[in-house]
């Protein structure tokens, strides 16, 4: 991973960005190339104020300034002042590229016995910042830097992955320095911050097929679970929590769609995502973990119904008048069947096909028995509601996603029922143009449009009054 030529004992690594390497030893010879910090040379000899080098990455020799690069052994007795650079550098913004040349400075001098997973912590914090900081919106000044920074840490075997969301293009480091933090003697702090580097939601890729997905999910449950948390600050441990509900999110959600898994292994994921929401400490609740809370609330909310045995949500005469089963459709697909006393499966009031996940336990119908709210699961992290209602022409079903965006993340649900068929309640939860939002709403019945809502219920007076006892018991939205 880290790539320095074994021979050399001495080193020149650049400490300034856009340091001129040139053809001779003076400042109007012509510039053989542009340098960045964290380049390393090899040093050939000096003329007055200027070293000769040799760039290996470039394959190009050359003179630069000797004020402009820090000459370091690379002899082992020399190891420990490399790693004091390191720790120095690791939390250092905007100097990722110098720290990754002194981590690979270090790891080459450093005999073998005495790396541990500190030296691979720094590495991975800092290739994690730089990161971040390319997929962020940068100046053009800004932007060349970051893009030179990118070619320095490449230069060392510190890769990048990177993929479209949300219209723009995400970079990720790939994790290699915190899977060795995880081989290697490391303490559960860095072991914690491993972890949860390797498991970040923003990094997986979109383009993965359901099976690489379910691999990776499982594979992120894992590496998770075996942090040893006993030790570690209330933050750090609400952090762990928050990540580890939204896998256990997706799992349920995932397994749902996977014949050899049965309702009590989807019902065991669920009931554990909900669990990690429930054992964060909110007191111990920083302000920048705020968003992080709420992705991991709508993620667990999306896949909550997964950890209902598959009661009906409402188990009253309207619901035996008037509710849903399935049978499967094509490859992938699940038939929704509306039934009523006098209409089974064979001869449905109503059918309509999907290839989400059918949560038939949410299935509640109005006192009357003339509307249905079901919730209907197209993504781990997107879940719809399915309002079938009967019209002049018959029964038909409208869908009310959580937002109007390409689905991302959100939830929508049932939430009560208005006496007089007019409205219905409903609850809210997503993330639209990188902000989370909340709102419980009173919906028209007729267009299914929202009337009014609010971020809390009880400024709400119909909502107050009319909430589904059984959804105020069991949805995450009241947090």
């Amino acid at each position: 991973m880290i790539m320095l030529t074994a021979a050399l004992a001495v080193i020149a690594i650049v400490t300034q960005d856009q340091s001129a390497l040139r053809a001779a030893p003076r400042d109007s010879a012509p510039q053989q190339a542009v340098l960045w910090q964290g380049d390393s040379l090899e040093i050939r000899g000096q003329k007055g104020d200027y070293l000769q080098v040799y760039d290996h990455r470039r394959e190009r020799a050359g003179y630069i300034r000797a004020t402009q690069v820090r000459q370091q052994s690379l002899k082992p007795e020399d190891a420990p002042e490399l790693l004091s650079i390191v720790r120095f550098l690791k939390d250092t913004s905007g100097s990722e590229a110098l720290g990754i040349g002194y981590a690979a400075a270090y790891l080459h001098a450093a005999p073998a016995e005495a790396i541990t997973g500190e030296a691979f912590d720094a590495l991975g914090t800092m290739a994690e910042r730089l990161a971040r900081r390319a997929s962020a919106r940068q100046t053009k000044s800004g932007g060349e830097a970051i893009a030179a920074h990118l070619e320095v840490a490449a230069g060392y075997g510190v890769n990048m992955t990177s993929f479209e969301r949300e219209t723009q293009v995400q970079l990720c480091y790939n994790g290699d320095a915190h899977r060795r933090v995880l081989a290697l003697p490391s303490t559960d702090l860095q072991k914690a911050q491993a972890a949860l580097a390797l498991t970040k939601h923003e990094c997986v890729s979109p383009a993965l097929a359901p099976v690489e997905r379910f691999a990776l999910d499982n594979w992120r449950a894992e590496v998770l679970d075996r942090v040893e948390t006993r030790d570690l600050p209330e933050v750090l441990k609400n952090r762990l929590h928050l990540r580890k509900a939204g896998v256990w999110a997706s799992l349920a959600y995932q397994r749902a769609r996977r014949p050899e898994f049965g309702q009590p292994a989807v019902q065991l994921a669920a009931q554990r995502a909900l669990d990690e929401l429930a054992a964060v400490n909110k007191s111990e609740l920083m302000e920048s973990d705020t968003p992080t809370y709420s992705d991991a609330a709508i993620r667990v909310g999306a896949s909550r119904w997964a950890a209902n045995p598959g009661t009906p949500m409402a188990a009253t005469k309207a619901a035996v008048k008037l509710s849903v089963t399935t049978s499967p459709g094509q490859p992938g697909e699940t038939c929704i069947h509306l039934v009523d006393a006098k209409h089974d499966a064979r001869n449905p009031l109503f059918t309509r096909c999907t290839y989400g996940v059918v949560w038939t336990a949410s299935a509640t119908a109005n006192r009357e028995g003339t509307v249905l709210a079901l919730a209907v699961q197209a993504l781990d992290t997107w879940r719809e509601m399915w309002v079938f209602r009967q019209g002049a022409e018959g029964w038909g079903v409208d869908v009310v996603p959580p937002g109007l965006d390409a689905p991302n993340l959100g939830y929508i649900e049932f939430s009560g029922w208005v006496p007089g068929n007019a409205q219905l309640l409903a609850t809210r939860e997503i993330k639209a143009d990188g902000h989370y939002k909340q709102s419980f709403e009173i919906l028209r019945m007729a267009t299914l449009t929202v009337e009014r809502w609010a971020d809390k219920p009880n400024n709400l007076s119909l909502f107050y009054r009319w909430q589904d006892p059984v959804w105020k018991g069991q949805t995450v939205s009241l947090r």
